[in-house]
């Protein structure tokens, strides 16, 4: 006996409302896909300081800037794990049991609709001690141990330098 499927459209579109009716915005009531809670903890847990909660939800908002351009794969797994573009072993490397629960919750509250303020459109980021001899980089924050940017033409750069780290911004 032969089954019958529904045609793509009609399967597209059961999708789109099964997973819409799942969302109501950024609440702390949101649970986002265990494997995007896990990719954006390792990211935030191996990129950044490990004690520094901004540093995390800094790190989640460029997977999430990131997440919502055309330039890159556009799930946060697909982004953590684009080849070159996070610490080496990231997906695959195992994580402390006391600084992983910091990292989730933080990866929670990212996918969950929390951003770092400071962030705006920044998809970049690296070491804080790191000089780039770029002059095409527009530093917008420093915190847990990285230097955050966003890719400009030269002349609209007007931070070309990493500035001072902040910490304690985010909530939480």
């Amino acid at each position: 006996m032969r089954r019958r499927f529904a045609p793509p459209a009609v399967r597209l579109a059961l999708a789109c409302t099964l997973v819409l009716a799942g969302c109501g915005g950024p609440s702390s009531s949101f649970r986002a896909p265990s494997a995007d809670i896990d990719c954006m903890a390792r990211a935030m847990y191996f990129e950044s300081i490990r004690s520094s909660r901004d540093g995390m939800i800094a790190v989640g908002s460029v997977v999430m800037n990131r997440v919502d351009s055309a330039a890159f794969p556009n799930s946060v797994c697909g982004v953590v794990s684009q080849k070159n573009q996070f610490a080496p072993g990231v997906m695959t490397k195992r994580m402390d049991s006391r600084s992983a629960p910091l990292a989730r919750a933080a990866a929670q509250a990212v996918l969950a609709g929390e951003r770092h303020p400071d962030i705006a459109q920044a998809m970049f980021f690296h070491a804080a001690t790191y000089r780039a001899g770029f002059n095409n980089i527009h530093y917008v924050l420093t915190t847990g141990g990285n230097a955050f940017y966003e890719r400009r033409r030269p002349q609209n750069v007007t931070n070309p330098r990493p500035l001072p780290p902040r910490e304690g911004i985010t909530r939480g």
